[in-house]
């Protein structure tokens, strides 16, 4: 999964479809990600020591990685993510549509 926190995304299926967001957690033993303002649920919650207040929340819910692209700034469309080797032997993720780094 090249995808990580902080980047933005574009979701391609599902009701969310055509929005963006950024990444807010990513749970990769799952294949899912945590996206600002997408897939959001309701959670009913009851009055605790922390919060005196109970009712309803919103919030966001994970959403799956396959359902989901990278969104290139410069070119303005989704594009993937691949991983090149630099001369040193370190990696750097590339954008497939431009060639430019993401780090």
């Amino acid at each position: 999964m090249y995808i990580r926190k902080k980047d933005t995304v574009l979701v391609t299926r599902g009701r969310y479809k055509g929005r963006t967001g950024r990444v807010l957690e990513v749970y990769p033993k799952k294949d899912k990600l945590l996206v600002e303002g997408v897939n959001i649920r309701k959670h009913h919650t009851k009055p605790g020591r922390e919060t005196q207040t109970g009712g309803i929340v919103s919030r966001e819910a994970p959403i799956h990685v396959s359902n989901v692209m990278p969104w290139c700034e410069s070119a303005k469309k989704p594009s993937k993510i691949i991983m090149k080797r630099l001369s040193d032997g370190s990696r750097v993720r590339v954008w497939k549509i431009t060639g430019e780094t993401l780090d």
